[in-house]
């Protein structure tokens, strides 16, 4: 009895002090991910799910993102959404770029574990004085291999067209805005009319797309391509500074759709005093706070941006109706007042007054054509187009 009690401590002792062999190979799939850090290396690390917790479109207010990599062969055709490129060889000439807010939260990444450009230009950015600065040092590589979305640069869009490589260019803008301008070679799908004009996509699901739209602060290419994903096109990117970089970038390209609002006679000022502005059904950004400021109630204003969007910031007192909604609830909207729509750029908001004329034309339908962004406070600011 008693040999049998030692040879059972013997085994257990045995058991305890060999290297937990299963425990590791049972561990999440996120700790197999996890990086080392090695030397040389910034000490300030983060992990993947970091870096979709703080990164965004719209880009997240006090937050930048720097892609450390050389821009035309490694940034260009593929990086994290909302990255600004300041590669490493070129910081204290592109220092610039960095936000003048010090205690930005800043976050550095490139070509993954054996890069260390992103470790460099961390500690570079240490000596002008950022105080919050991060390393994403898993980069690219770990960022696609966990399903990342990916973006393109307007330099990569230019040499697809020149070296006449394959690809589709999809515009994501409501019809009435691509009319006016679109990128050459693009295609217009709206992103609210994906569904009913799929078939204008590529057969072959191994093509490369690259959708855009309004800019940073429009999400209609992310929703775009996240629905080519879904039917298993397999090159997906985007382009998320858009249309209004490449407009500043190259001016407006001629659409022969365009001329198509050429001639329209502007809406009528409703009873609340809004002014017509420059689009049919639009009012301008002036009379618009002129009513809300002194009888926000003669006014119901819906702001059709995603729910998400909302959540971020509006306008206190909107009323939350995303586009993808507004037409299995145009029966909600009231006919005793003006309903204003707005959005972030004017294309959403544009499109809901197309929408709401097109369907329930009794409606007293107008929107806001302009550059609007909008704080959790309530508060706002917006530009007029």
């Amino acid at each position: 009895m008693k040999l049998e009690r030692l040879s059972l401590a013997v085994a257990l002792a045995a058991f305890l002090a060999a290297p937990p062999v299963l425990a590791q190979q049972a561990a999440p799939a996120t700790a197999a991910t996890a990086v080392q850090a090695r030397e040389g290396w910034y000490h300030a690390l983060v992990d993947t799910a970091f870096v979709r917790a703080n990164v965004d479109i719209p880009p997240k207010k006090g937050v930048m993102l720097i892609d450390s990599r050389p821009a035309a062969r490694q940034f260009d055709p593929g990086h994290i959404p909302s990255a600004v490129n300041i590669p490493d060889t070129q910081f204290d000439k592109q220092s610039s770029k960095l936000p003048a807010d010090k205690s930005t939260l800043l976050i550095f990444y490139c070509g993954g574990v054996d890069c260390m450009l992103s470790h460099n230009s961390a500690f570079k950015a240490e000596k002008l004085g950022y105080s919050n600065i991060k390393v994403y040092a898993a980069g690219m590589p770990e960022w696609k291999s966990a399903g990342g979305a990916v973006s393109v640069s307007m330099a990569h869009i230019k040499k697809l067209a020149a070296d006449k490589e394959p690809h589709a260019l999809i515009d994501s803008r409501p019809r009435r805005t691509a009319e006016k301008g679109m990128i050459p070679g693009a295609i217009n799908i709206p992103d609210t009319e994906f569904d009913k004009l799929v078939d204008q996509l590529p057969k072959d699901k191994a093509t490369p797309l690259i959708f855009y739209c309004g800019g940073l602060e429009c999400v209609l290419s992310d929703k775009s391509a996240e629905r080519a994903r879904k039917l298993g096109y397999t090159n997906v990117t985007t382009y998320p500074e858009g249309h209004p970089e490449w407009l500043a970038a190259h001016g407006q390209a001629p659409i022969a759709a365009a001329t198509a609002a050429v001639g329209a006679s502007p809406a009528a000022a409703p009873a609340a005093a809004l002014v017509p502005g420059k689009e049919k059904g639009s009012v301008t950004v002036a009379s618009f706070q002129q009513v809300w400021s002194t009888n926000p109630g003669s006014v119901l204003l819906v702001d059709v941006r995603d729910a998400k969007e909302f959540a971020n910031g509006s306008i206190k007192g909107a009323v939350s109706l995303p586009i993808n909604d507004l037409e299995k609830k145009l029966g909600t909207l009231p006919t005793d007042k003006p309903v204003v729509f707005i959005c972030g750029t004017g294309a959403r908001s544009g499109e809901a007054y197309d929408m709401v004329k097109l369907y329930r034309a009794e409606v007293q339908a107008f929107f806001i054509d302009a550059e609007a962004k909008f704080l959790a406070d309530g508060s706002y600011t917006m530009k007029q187009k």
